[in-house]
């Protein structure tokens, strides 16, 4: 089993540790935002330094952009891949994932395998939902859930939908991620989704492939 650290500067990502700590050994770290403007003072503790080079796989909700820099720089050779949950700018999208071992996802329920054994064995479990229904006639009497948004919006729309009819069951599944509330910004810049949107879309996706799967079982 593959451990994770999960590590943050700000209000996220405690709800991905509530999630994934049952499937796997989960750390998570809160770090100051540096009070300098100077990318040479911004420091991450050693102690820090030390818990993020034991894992296997780091996820990072950092908002200071010099800081996950900071940390992606320090421990990327120790780890096996690096998940940035929180950026902001393709230029510091395309600075962290120079590293080689770095993805950084528009929304955390679009992750699907690589071929890196580290990050599929997460993945195998978080990223892009995958769910199996079982339906009595037009009524949902169970949902089982394969593969989990990391947030824990998966779980919460799946147990809404035992005993919903099955008619137009995708749009109401992608709705309810909504009132979760899922935590993705409402506002992308030059894209066609909002990343609200995106994991919307993703739980529709999921919901309609394990109606189909079951009619034609």
């Amino acid at each position: 089993m593959i451990k994770v650290v999960i590590v943050t500067d700000g209000p996220y990502g405690d709800r991905t540790y509530d999630t994934i700590c049952e499937d796997f050994e989960t750390v998570f770290i809160e770090l100051e935002q540096p009070d300098s403007m100077f990318m040479d003072d911004v420091e991450v503790p050693e102690d820090s330094l030390n818990e993020l080079r034991s894992a296997d796989l780091v996820i990072s909700y950092i908002l200071h952009p010099d800081l996950v820099l900071e940390m992606v720089e320090q421990v990327h050779e120790d780890v096996g891949w690096i998940i940035v949950a929180a950026w902001r700018g393709e230029g510091l999208k395309n600075q962290l994932e120079d590293y080689g071992n770095v993805t950084c996802p528009d929304t955390m329920c679009e992750l699907e395998e690589n071929g890196d054994p580290v990050y599929d064995e997460f993945v195998s479990k978080f990223g892009r939902p995958i769910v199996e229904i079982k339906l009595e006639g037009n009524k949902v009497v169970n949902v089982d859930v394969i593969r989990a948004a990391p947030c824990g919006s998966t779980h919460y729309v799946s147990r809404e939908m035992v005993g919903e009819d099955v008619n137009n069951l995708p749009t109401r599944a992608g709705l309810k991620v909504q009132l979760f509330p899922c935590r993705a910004p409402k506002l992308r810049l030059f894209v066609d989704e909002c990343k609200k949107g995106l994991a919307s879309n993703f739980h529709s996706q999921a919901f309609q492939e394990a109606i189909d799967k079951e009619r034609n079982s």
